[in-house]
């Protein structure tokens, strides 16, 4: 009986082995698909280029269990960026001269707008999947520049219904003063007009600030009834314990994006309880796909489900390995070019690229902060159809 067991390891071993062997002889006859990753993994956004960065591990893991990608072993490389632009278009050009020129998971929409004039010189390609700047697929759009995520115009088709159904008539904002804070900010203004709101107070402090005490101040003698609130990582952290700290939350009706992410939530608490929010992505959505995605994340990482920005990284793994499948190549004018128009099953359904702007057309949703199954997350409410939250920005001209 013994020696029975021993012959069936050794024959599992030997499979194992054989299998192992196999596939190292098909990824040594082709080109490994090589993956930058300029991101912040240090600073004001480490949190969330942390939750990339598992994204990104994780997904390639996935894929090169199953074989690789088109036969090809999937390598990558992270850089830090510290999410400021300049480190992030120095690191992203040493990502490309290393030949790992598909890029993607930057944090800061300054980042990608450093990167992208640069990817033609580079002979590299970029897919954003947490940047949410209208210019990325916009006026500064790129040909070899591609998004997966939701942009900031599409988060204001999720705002205006909302902000139709509350009461509340005076409002001010809090944004970073960031290309993206600054969009989130103009946005909100223009849904808040088209629902008769009156903005009352702006205000747009510093990237990585740590003291908001005066323009919480000024939110609260502004005589505003709503906020929303666009701060991300360590600033919405910050912002959240000093807002309740003055008892804000008390007196104005908050909503916010990238404000209370599954990642803030976490980490703030009941503090998060009750304030409303853009979700581009969750754990919650119920797809097919999101259902075996989740649950294979958690076998993973058993004590987490996948956050907003790692939902929306895998996305765009999922895009990137469909393109070069069908390109046959890891060469980036290869991949862009199947990119292109090209139709991807993702966990959120089949999306498309679109031609026109190189923007993935998805669905966007609304919801709030509560508890659910005994866990406090952001519930969708509130979903806006793929047509209506991604409409072509006319702006971007090849």
């Amino acid at each position: 009986m013994k020696d029975s067991r021993r012959v069936m390891i050794v024959l599992g071993l030997s499979a194992v082995a054989v299998s192992a062997a196999l596939a190292t002889s098909a990824w040594a006859a082709k080109e490994p698909l090589k993956i930058g990753v300029p991101t912040a993994l240090t600073g004001t956004y480490a949190q969330l280029g942390d939750e990339a960065k598992r994204a990104v591990e994780f997904a390639v893991n996935e894929a090169n269990a199953a074989g690789g990608v088109d036969g090809r072993k999937v390598e990558v490389r992270f850089l830090d960026t510290e999410a400021k632009p300049e480190l992030a278009r120095q690191q992203a050009e040493k990502l490309a001269l290393e030949g790992y020129n598909i890029m993607t998971a930057t944090i800061a929409s300054g980042e990608v707008l450093a990167i992208g004039p640069m990817l033609n010189r580079w002979n590299a390609l970029y897919v954003a999947t947490i940047n949410k700047a209208n210019d990325i697929t916009g006026k500064q759009c790129q040909r070899r520049l591609f998004r997966v995520n939701r942009p900031d115009y599409s988060d204001a088709a999720a705002i205006q219904p909302w902000l139709a159904t509350r009461s509340e008539g005076k409002w001010a904002i809090v944004a970073a003063d960031t290309a993206w804070g600054r969009n989130s900010g103009e946005s909100f203004g223009k849904a808040a007009a088209a629902t008769g709101k009156t903005i009352v107070s702006e205000n747009y402090p510093p990237f990585g600030s740590n003291d908001y005490a005066a323009h919480i101040q000024k939110v609260l003698d502004s005589g505003a009834q709503g906020m929303w609130v666009a701060l991300a990582g360590r600033d919405a952290i910050t912002f959240a314990r000093q807002a309740k700290q003055f008892g804000l939350f008390d007196k104005v009706v908050t909503g916010g994006v990238s404000f209370t992410t599954d990642g803030t939530v976490k980490v703030l608490g009941d503090i998060a309880k009750g304030i409303h929010t853009i979700i581009n992505y969750s754990s919650t959505l119920d797809t097919p796909a999101n259902r075996k995605f989740v649950a294979d994340w958690a076998k993973a990482y058993p004590d987490d489900a996948p956050t907003n920005f790692q939902g929306e990284t895998y996305i765009g793994m999922q895009v990137i390995f469909q393109a070069v499948r069908k390109a046959g190549s890891v060469k980036p004018a290869d991949v862009a070019k199947a990119m292109s128009g090209g139709t991807f099953e993702t966990i959120l359904g089949t999306q498309r690229m679109r031609k026109e702007d190189n923007q993935l057309v998805g669905p966007n949703f609304f919801g709030v902060v509560e508890s659910t199954k005994g866990k406090l997350q952001p519930v969708v409410k509130l979903t806006v159809p793929a047509e209506a939250a991604t409409p072509v920005d006319d702006s971007c001209k090849f």
